[in-house]
């Protein structure tokens, strides 16, 4: 907070300029035996001392920062080990920022505050989700108002925000003595595998409630009664349906995590705690309507001739592999492909690329489900676009917002049909012009072939693709600087103004 304040249009600029603001230090958001607790400091110094780790990256949200530089302090001084805390990653903060981590040199990562729960791939990742406070009886009451009375015969999965995981045990003994038939959804440590030999088996947070293992595969551990998704897994009972269930979810009702579940389990109805709130409500979000404008966003897929694909992610693993498949699909649709790595989307960086007719989005669950009304040209899924170009997969009302489900071998994955699959796959009809869209095959698209196509009439127009974007470039009436190498002399570099816009140093004051 300052105690100056200094005027913007005060007509002495100079003295704006050289002014000293006063600005009141902050004050440690939590004292020393507070952070023992919420960010889980033994359990970190256990993971470093048992595993020999000499080089930690720490990762924090932005929301944790105050507290970065005390917890480096704390484990370094308990350690024997250099610690240093990662800057500003990327992509979400709910990802480990393993390329961030490897181009420091760590070895090991310890990540802070909220997680997707993502799997990685190349560094041993220990997850401290801390200790969010959680007032447990307005929580039991808020679910014995939902469910509980004699009358409360549907059965419930309870399901919550990893940040909230510490006091699970305990609420998990409450809600079974209000209502028999229900599911508790345990957290699976994504941090396990056996890619890296380093990597020990550790507990996210010390708790009997994150289920531990050698070697984790969110992707394929999925079956009839058992659901593994989003690091969370529960088993139903075998003569019942999940869609019996309903899910009771603790956490706010406005964060990601709760849409990408809701997107997922779209059978279900959905009740809410916000500890924040304090206040319950059940959830009415209209599931079957963004799922149609999901739809929506599938025929455009259809549509496009030019596709962009964005990796959103440079930790989750697998993330190369569903690319290449992407790569496939798209190929044998007809479509040309360019892959992008921007970093965080924004308008300004994809508004870069005009000859791109749509763009799929590579990332984690919880941030691939993103509204790209803003953007020019539509964001979509690896699932969606593989529901446009993959004629043996059907739109069902089922989605996956995990790209990981996709892949060979997994729960979701549906193999591409034979190239010669008849004279239906050379013509289909958009529903969103409703002109013939022309059903391009690899083969018309590999050589060097004219772009150029016969045209019926206004209605039956053909859509065409361009052969690369060096001949879209080459029609832009603006291309950019040009460089003119070998036109421009070479001249001695010499020293520009000193100061800043308002104020240089060779202007008079």
């Amino acid at each position: 907070m300052f105690s100056t304040m200094a005027t913007a249009f005060s007509t002495d600029g100079s003295e704006v300029i050289q002014r000293s603001l006063e600005v009141n230090t902050v004050e440690k958001s939590s004292s020393e035996n507070a952070l023992l607790t919420s960010f889980e400091i033994p359990q970190c110094v256990d993971f470093i001392q048992k595993n020999s780790y000499q080089r930690v990256a720490l990762q924090f949200p932005d929301e944790l920062l105050s507290d970065a530089a005390s917890v480096i302090g704390i484990l370094q001084k308990e350690t024997d080990a250099a610690v240093f805390i990662l800057a500003d990653t990327s992509y979400g903060s709910c990802c480990v920022d393993e390329v961030a981590a490897q181009h420091a040199k760590a070895d090991s990562i310890i990540h802070f505050g909220k997680s997707c729960l993502s799997p990685t791939s190349r560094l041993p990742v220990l997850y401290v989700f801390g200790h969010r406070a959680l007032d447990e009886d307005k929580c039991s009451g808020v679910f014995q108002e939902f469910f509980g009375g004699g009358g409360a015969s549907q059965p419930v999965v309870v399901m919550y925000d990893v940040v909230f995981s510490h006091c699970i045990d305990s609420l998990a003994r409450r809600f079974q003595e209000i209502h028999p038939q229900v599911v508790i959804s345990r957290l699976v440590d994504p941090g396990v595998f056996t890619d890296v030999p380093t990597q020990k088996s550790q507990n996210s947070n010390g708790n009997a409630s994150t289920d531990e293992g050698t070697d984790v595969d969110l992707a394929l551990m999925s079956n009839a009664h058992t659901f593994c998704q989003f690091g969370r897994r529960f088993t139903i009972a075998s003569q019942q349906s999940l869609d019996d269930y309903a899910v009771f979810y603790i956490g706010s009702n406005q964060s990601a995590t709760l849409t990408n579940l809701m997107m997922t389990y779209n059978k279900c109805p959905f009740f809410t705690f916000d500890p924040k709130k304090q206040h319950g409500q059940r959830e009415t979000l209209n599931v079957n309507r963004a799922l149609m404008k999901r739809f929506y966003m599938i025929e455009r897929a259809r549509d496009a001739n030019v596709v962009g694909i964005v990796a959103g992610t440079l930790g989750v693993r697998d993330y190369l592999t569903v690319i290449n498949q992407l790569k496939t699909l798209l190929k044998k649709a007809g479509k040309k492909t360019y892959t992008f790595v921007v970093g965080k989307l924004n308008v300004a960086k994809l508004a870069n690329f005009m000859e791109v007719d749509i763009y799929v989005l590579v990332s984690c669950p919880e941030n691939s489900l993103i509204d790209s009304q803003e953007f020019y040209k539509p964001v979509v899924t690896p699932f969606e676009m593989e529901i446009a170009c993959n004629r043996a997969r059907e739109w069902t009302g089922d989605y996956v917002t995990d790209f990981r489900q996709l892949l060979p071998g997994a729960s979701k994955h549906v193999e591409l049909p034979s190239d010669d699959s008849g004279p239906d796959s050379t013509a289909d009809v958009s529903l969103i012009t409703g002109k013939v869209r022309s059903m391009k095959t690899a083969e018309d698209i590999s050589g060097e072939s004219t772009t150029a196509v016969m045209r019926r009439d206004e209605d039956m127009t053909v859509s065409t693709v361009h052969t690369n974007a060096g001949e879209f470039l080459a029609g832009r009436s603006w291309q950019g600087l040009e460089q003119q190498l070998g036109q421009t002399p070479v001249t001695k570099a010499t020293e520009g103004r000193r100061g800043i816009a308002a104020s240089y140093s060779e202007e008079n004051s």
